[in-house]
């Protein structure tokens, strides 16, 4: 039965995020984030996958505070570059880049690529490591295409130049509502959440 867990983040987003899909689904479990437990030194993102960075992190954090803990990695994987970024997707211009920088590098990249080239994917990788019990990963994708120009103003990083499968406008365009029901991560969370809830009916049977 897991009735609290640690979020390895200090994102206040995706901890408002995950405690919203949680209490929406009913279940009952109390939800921390890094800022509210004492600070370790947490991991640098080492691994070369996206499920690899997530274990590293969910890994660390449950160690440290011997709590169920989960940890997400994601990013942009373009076809036409072999599906970079990838999990160098954050640091694409520099190990302190800015999202602008790094979205403006990409499209700099793949500037004279046809339109029907440019595809690719949002990935997320979510990953639950439990004391003496055991790890569980799950991964989720958005498809989709680069525009040639960064549009709107919602969303983060790559999303003002990313058109979803399926949209003719970009993420940046898309309400935030309207994003979290396609996104990678909105998918990774609430599969996560429907799996951790199959974790709980099984402890009541």
């Amino acid at each position: 039965m897991i009735e609290q867990l640690v979020l390895a983040t200090h994102n206040a987003k995706k901890l408002a995020e995950l405690r919203r899909i949680m209490a929406d689904s009913g279940l009952e479990v109390q939800v921390l984030g890094l800022d509210d437990l004492p600070a370790y030194p947490e991991p640098a993102e080492t691994e070369f996958t996206f499920e690899g960075n997530a274990l590293l992190k969910a890994r660390e954090a449950a160690a440290r505070t011997g709590f169920p803990s989960l940890a997400d990695d994601s990013g942009i994987a373009m076809d036409v570059l072999n599906g970079m970024p990838g999990v160098r997707s954050a640091r694409w211009a520099g190990p302190d880049s800015s999202d602008q920088q790094n979205l403006d590098l990409l499209l700099r990249q793949v500037a004279d690529v046809d339109d029907p080239h440019r595809t690719g994917k949002f990935v997320c990788a979510m990953a639950l490591v439990q004391p003496y019990v055991g790890e569980h990963v799950i991964v989720r994708e958005m498809p989709g295409r680069l525009g040639r120009e960064a549009r709107g103003t919602n969303g983060f990083g790559y999303d003002p130049a990313f058109i979803a499968a399926g949209h003719d406008v970009t993420n940046g365009e898309l309400s935030p509502g309207e994003k979290d029901a396609i996104s990678h991560r909105g998918q990774a969370v609430r599969a996560m959440v429907a799996y951790i809830h199959q974790l709980n009916a099984g402890d009541d049977q």
